[in-house]
């Protein structure tokens, strides 16, 4: 039996919840999966897996094997990187998946860059307005622009994303210029209601904090589709300072109740809690840092795993 290509589709299922899948990921057919998992069952005289038709999950002694095995494979993969990384560029697959917006609007620019300084990489970016599942999905590295929740896996954040509160100007001359939150109760609201938060908005001022839930008529999970019917004069919009600032610098938007700010949010690089971070992975948040930060850290944090309500980000 060839224990470590047992071990590396063991922790595949177990990460996927499948054999198709674990197959997939592995470029390995179903069947070639089910003989690594039954030579290992086999070998310890355990049963690792409980299967269905579609799905397969640990056992109790499967789910001990696991911890151990993804512990011991991350240091064979580490003592393969310090035997090679120093004299080798990174190659291989690097899959990433990024918010719809902040792809298009400022990853994409950039990505040629890091593709000169590497270029035996292959680089796979998916752009995903959902709240995809880093583990489950496949992907090295996941971007993530909200407020995080607490969950098993490791997030660097990369830069501070300040929002702001936005309006055309011809929208603020029909129906007046907000001076306190609670006046927009009385505005029509253009939302982004796939947040922890919903449909409220939270403000922060002098006088303490304000919760607002205002009566809108467009939702929808992409702040440039915000920023767009916002310029057209369509209402008032809360949006990450990256999408309006070319808007508001035209002035085809105008900031209002700067006196307020609300929550800020933060582009976060996201990836399984492995005790050795790859090369490749490395290589890429620091491109990140280099390109985008002013205020980075590593912490185990606030990132969900996608295994309830699918919600996004921008």
């Amino acid at each position: 039996m060839d224990k470590l290509a047992s071990l590396r589709a063991f922790i595949k299922v177990v990460e996927s919840g499948s054999f198709a899948e674990a197959g997939r990921q592995l470029r390995l057919s179903r069947s070639a999966i089910s003989k690594y998992i039954a030579d290992l069952e086999e070998s310890l005289g355990v049963q690792l897996l409980n299967r269905t038709t579609r799905h397969a999950s640990p056992t109790e002694n499967g789910q001990q094997y696991f911890e151990r095995a993804v512990v011991i494979l991350s240091e064979i993969e580490a003592a393969d990187q310090a035997v090679t990384q120093l004299q080798s560029a990174p190659r291989g697959l690097l899959r990433v998946n990024a918010p719809m917006s902040f792809g298009t609007m400022r990853l994409g620019p950039v990505l040629a860059d890091f593709m000169e300084k590497y270029p035996e990489l292959q680089l796979q970016l998916v752009l995903s307005d959902d709240l995809l599942d880093p583990v489950q999905d496949g992907f090295d590295v996941t971007l993530r622009i909200a407020e995080l929740e607490s969950s098993s896996l490791i997030a660097r954040k990369i830069v501070p994303v300040e929002r702001l509160i936005c309006a055309s100007p011809d929208y603020l001359a029909h129906h007046g210029t907000p001076k306190h939150p609670q006046e927009l109760r009385s505005h029509v609201s253009l939302t982004y209601g796939f947040l922890l938060t919903g449909n409220q908005w939270k403000l922060t001022g002098a006088d303490g904090d304000h919760w607002i839930q205002p009566a809108w008529s467009l939702c929808v999970n992409n702040a440039e589709v915000l920023r767009d019917v916002a310029i057209r004069g369509r209402g008032v919009a809360l949006l990450p300072e990256f999408i309006a600032a070319d808007a508001l610098k035209k002035g085809e938007l105008n900031a209002v109740l700067e006196d307020y700010s609300a929550p800020p949010l933060a582009l976060y690089a996201v990836y399984p809690p492995t005790r050795h971070l790859s090369l490749k992975v490395r290589l890429f948040i620091d491109f990140l840092v280099e390109r985008f930060g002013r205020d980075d850290e590593v912490a185990p944090v606030h990132a969900s795993t996608g295994s309830g309500a699918r919600r996004r980000t921008k």
